[in-house]
């Protein structure tokens, strides 16, 4: 089994109809996913139970991060209220830092700190949102040498943040929501056998 220095790691982010995204896609998620997910909703300052809702919705568990998570296979950890949350290594850091893009948390933070952090590891996915948070860090992701997937804005509730990361960089794979998990478990599966 990779160790967190080795295994792929998917950073993701969203903003204006997201949380329905991440419902369906937490739905399509086979239970041995091999990579955890990192995932940024615009959500501010607001109380949230995302997480409780995510777990509720498919077979892997979603939890709100903690300073100092070391990020594991199969678990989807969502940023918490207010916090920028960003990779340190092998570790998850949490923070009330500046906002970003009108944002914190913000999607940008944790896409570089995935660039920095893990390189070709890195799987970067801007999802379903207004505006462009994510385009900078998914360029991040692409010249460290990791992969870009954007939600087709065709699909998207909300099309600027898919078609401005488009815009910004070329990526690997465009894909409506229906086929972003089959998708995923494929990407995190092939490099965890090259890790291996």
């Amino acid at each position: 089994m990779n160790d967190s220095t080795t295994q792929p790691i998917i950073v993701m982010g969203a903003s204006a109809g997201g949380v329905k995204a991440i419902f369906a896609l937490a739905a399509t998620l086979p239970r041995d996913f091999p990579a955890p997910i990192l995932f940024v909703q615009h959500i501010g300052a607001h109380r949230s139970e995302l997480s409780r809702l995510v777990s509720a919705r498919g077979p892997n568990p979603a939890v709100t991060a903690a300073d100092g998570d070391v990020p594991r296979p199969g678990t989807i950890y969502i940023a918490p209220p207010d916090q920028h949350m960003v990779l340190d290594g092998h570790v998850i850091l949490l923070s009330r830092g500046p906002k970003e893009n009108h944002a914190r948390p913000a999607i940008d933070p944790l896409f570089r700190s995935a660039a920095l952090s893990c390189g070709p590891r890195a799987i970067g996915v801007v999802l379903t949102g207004m505006l462009d948070d994510g385009s900078a860090g998914l360029r991040a992701i692409k010249d460290c040498g990791g992969t870009a997937v954007v939600q087709d804005p065709v699909d998207a509730d909300v099309p600027d943040m898919p078609k401005n990361a488009l815009a910004c960089v070329e990526a690997e794979h465009v894909v409506p929501l229906s086929a972003l998990g089959p998708l995923l478990y494929e990407l995190a599966r092939r490099r965890s056998a090259i890790a291996c």
